[in-house]
């Protein structure tokens, strides 16, 4: 079977034109330059005529082709003569006739002015800021009305968030923080033994672990875990308008749906943290007895006497802190969502890149001011 072949044929009646071989998306369309060059000479009263009767197999090829000659004839105020195609090839074309594109269906591919292009990231930078800070206004009130008994929320939800927040993630954070205390511990042991110090490891994995990395840590779990599932929730509700229907009866979609997922993460990441701070030094006790050749009593005696209450404290205050902030940037990515399916992803995504962001800029801070009170 031949490819495909394009004949002009010009006549006193107008044009002619002639298709045959095999005609589809997986072979390439011959130049049809000449064939437009020729409508474009032509004028109105002019006839444009197909002959097909080579033509061996087409699909959708052939009809993208066809579009764009029957587009530039139009133009031209030329009559159309479709009796030379197949009749799959004119019931098709009179379809798309029948439903025209809509002006806005196709992307606009120029690029704008740099200037344009800024002035619009910077409006939609300020339209964000100022969503989000009436979304925190709003959250601090009905949070507020939580603790003085008036919140609107069922129990039951709040229960079982707290038990997806807290019970549900003990299986990664176990996991994750064994590992990183075992890290930890190697990365010290490494150094340590050239001083004869590897005493210390003790120290550097439990000091580590009760300050910042079990807080830090779990905070990017939970991001990851809670934070992305707070987004697809909301947003789910959002594109069904379930959160329309609350409003419709007088219901707070903050109030009901936003604060008990921040009570339930903000409560549960403290108590995870302190899980994490155990296991991180399990995990470093594991590297210590098998590879530097510690007891297990030794190891336990030196890591107590390393720990001080206030940063054992100060790394849960801290994970409280990461709960409210993973909850927060969860719940306003799954409210802002669009109404597409697609958007319920895209919130999800941008909820795991919001909350990670969020809670190391709020390390970075909390390492500066406990440095300053001497914590």
């Amino acid at each position: 079977m031949s490819g495909p072949r394009l004949d002009v044929v010009q006549d006193s009646a107008g044009l002619e034109l002639h298709a045959g071989g095999v005609w589809n998306v997986e072979v390439a369309t011959p130049p049809c330059g000449d064939a437009l060059s020729a409508i474009e000479a032509l004028g109105p009263g002019d006839v444009l005529r197909y002959d097909t009767s080579e033509l061996a197999a087409w699909d959708t090829g052939l009809l993208a082709l066809l579009l764009r000659i029957e587009q530039v004839a139009t133009e031209r105020d030329v009559t159309i003569d479709r009796s030379g195609l197949p009749d799959g090839a004119r019931r098709l074309l009179a379809l798309a006739e029948s439903s025209p594109a809509r002006d806005d269906a196709r992307r606009d591919t120029g690029k704008a002015p740099w200037l344009d292009r800024v002035g619009a990231s910077t409006i939609a930078a300020a339209e964000y800021a100022d969503g989000s800070v009436e979304f925190l206004g709003e959250s601090t009130g009905a949070i507020s009305r939580f603790f003085i008994g008036r919140g609107r929320y069922r129990k039951r939800d709040l229960w079982l968030l707290v038990q997806q927040a807290g019970a549900g993630a003990l299986p990664i954070v176990s996991l994750v923080s064994f590992l990183l205390g075992a890290i930890l511990a190697f990365v010290g042991a490494v150094q340590l033994q050239q001083f004869g110090a590897t005493i210390y490891v003790a120290n550097l994995v439990g000091v580590a672990m009760a300050r910042d990395m079990g807080a830090l840590m779990t905070g990017i779990v939970m991001a990851g875990r809670s934070g992305a599932a707070y987004a697809a929730q909301l947003g789910s509700m959002k594109v069904n308008q379930e959160t329309d229907a609350l409003v419709t009866l007088g219901i707070s979609p903050v109030e009901f749906l936003v604060v008990p997922r921040v009570i339930a993460l903000s409560s549960m990441m403290p108590l995870l943290t302190l899980y994490s701070v155990l296991m991180g030094i399990a995990g470093g006790a594991l590297v210590a007895i098998a590879m530097l050749d510690l007891s297990l009593t030794t190891y336990w005696n030196q890591t107590i006497e390393a720990l001080s209450m206030s940063g054992l404290l100060g790394g849960l205050f801290k994970a409280f802190v990461y709960g409210i902030l993973i909850a927060l940037a969860g719940c306003r990515q799954g409210m802002r969502c669009g109404g597409s399916a697609s958007a319920v992803g895209d919130a999800a995504t941008a909820a795991v890149v919001s909350s990670i962001v969020a809670i190391i800029s709020a390390a970075g801070l909390f390492a500066w001011v406990f440095y300053v009170l001497g914590i």
